[in-house]
């Protein structure tokens, strides 16, 4: 198994007879709603600031990751694959056994105090969310934050967490020395498609209200769309609705990303995807049939929508106070971006009968008019946080 970097915590008086861990780590659950079904697993780590394999392809070079597993538990999530390197498995073991860095804040400032430390931006939340509900309970992040203040290190934070908005006044007070940016991670507004697939998640309403909230008191913080769901969140009528209100929020940026299924996370929404929309998974495989990323044409038409309805919206021209006060009609979806038209029923509607006949109306050439090479290779554009796999 993998432990390179860690030393378990503890006597072992806690432990659990748990064949996957190594005796030694501290196992810990609590009997309250938000953490029932959720094990813990403290352990002091060697090493906290991470460097990115392959860093020259990816908008950072440096992370912090202080949890490992992650309890939103999005059906879709790219990091499931990471939680097969502890010897536990990327399904609902990734979603309900956590491993904490309880010594995180500590290595943090350390590691920054070294000498060969060079200040370089760090990252985080490009692997699992570092305001997921174990946070709540464990508190690393203020400590990493005051570090990271104290050494005037520049940092980004990606989170679908409301937790964040706990940190409200140290991230004020490092922005105010650094470079601090900040994202919050919303792919739609529907809340069938919440409760289905991010089921551990604040509602994406929320989190629109933690980008307001952190623009308003001057810490930068814009929205990764994501991830954009073929044939569920794609209809012109969400996307419009999603960006009008990211505007409405001040996020200072929008990036659009569509969903993309790399091993570990395809088993687990495929097994979902077959339980709850049959008729949708031979769609997704047409999609998806040819490695992790839909086809590059299918991505660069949502991608065209987001950026016209941006600027429609006036996303990154306003302050959230003023967005509100901004709100312009929908404009009407020229028939030739409507290729290829979702379904545009909620993803809860247990009839996806509906779905596949509004997918089915269209000919094959509207659907997929790109079918040829493998699309993660011929989409080069700079890869958002999300679409990383980090450990």
């Amino acid at each position: 198994m993998r432990w390179d970097n860690l030393r378990l915590a503890g006597d072992g008086t806690g432990d659990q007879a748990l064949p996957l861990f190594a005796r030694g780590a501290i196992t810990r659950t609590f009997d309250t709603p938000e953490f029932r079904g959720i094990t813990f697993y403290e352990i002091h780590a060697r090493s906290i600031i991470n460097r990115v394999p392959g860093a020259s392809r990816v908008p950072f070079e440096w992370t912090i990751n202080p949890y490992r597993g992650c309890s939103h538990a999005c059906v879709y999530c790219f990091a499931r694959k990471t939680h097969e390197y502890l010897d536990l498995d990327a399904g609902r073991d990734f979603d309900s056994k956590i491993v904490v860095k309880v010594n995180a804040p500590d290595l943090v400032r350390r590691e920054l105090a070294a000498p060969k430390w060079t200040g370089a931006p760090i990252a985080m939340g490009t692997n699992v969310d570092c305001y997921q509900r174990a946070e709540g309970r464990y508190r690393l992040m203020p400590g990493i934050i005051a570090a990271l203040r104290d050494a005037a290190n520049p940092f980004s934070i990606l989170t679908k967490g409301s937790l964040i908005l706990r940190d409200l006044d140290l991230l004020v007070e490092a922005s105010q020395v650094t470079e601090v940016s900040t994202a919050v991670s919303a792919g739609f507004l529907d809340d069938d498609a919440w409760r289905a697939v991010e089921p551990g998640t604040p509602n994406p309403r929320k989190r629109l209200e933690v980008c307001a909230t952190l623009n308003e008191h001057g810490v930068r913080c814009g929205v990764l769309m994501a991830p954009i769901l073929p044939y569920l969140t794609d209809s012109p009528a969400l996307l419009s609705a999603t960006v009008r209100r990211i505007a409405e929020a001040g996020a200072v940026h929008v990036t659009p990303i569509v969903l993309h299924l790399r091993p570990g996370a395809r088993e687990w929404f495929m097994a979902w995807l077959s339980r709850e929309h049959p008729r949708l998974v031979p769609r997704y495989l047409e999609l998806y049939g040819r490695g992790a990323y839909a086809p590059k044409a299918y991505q660069e038409r949502i991608g065209r929508q987001v950026a016209e309805l941006a600027r429609q919206h006036g996303v990154g021209r306003a302050t959230p106070r003023e967005a509100r006060r901004i709100r312009p009609p929908d404009t009407p979806q020229h028939p030739s971006e409507q290729w290829p038209q979702p379904a545009s029923e909620p993803v809860s509607a247990r009839g996806p009968e509906r779905a596949q006949e509004r997918a089915s109306e269209h000919t094959p050439d509207q659907r997929y008019a790109h079918r040829s090479g493998r699309p993660a290779a011929e989409t080069r554009r700079p890869p958002a946080p999300e679409q990383l796999t980090l450990l």
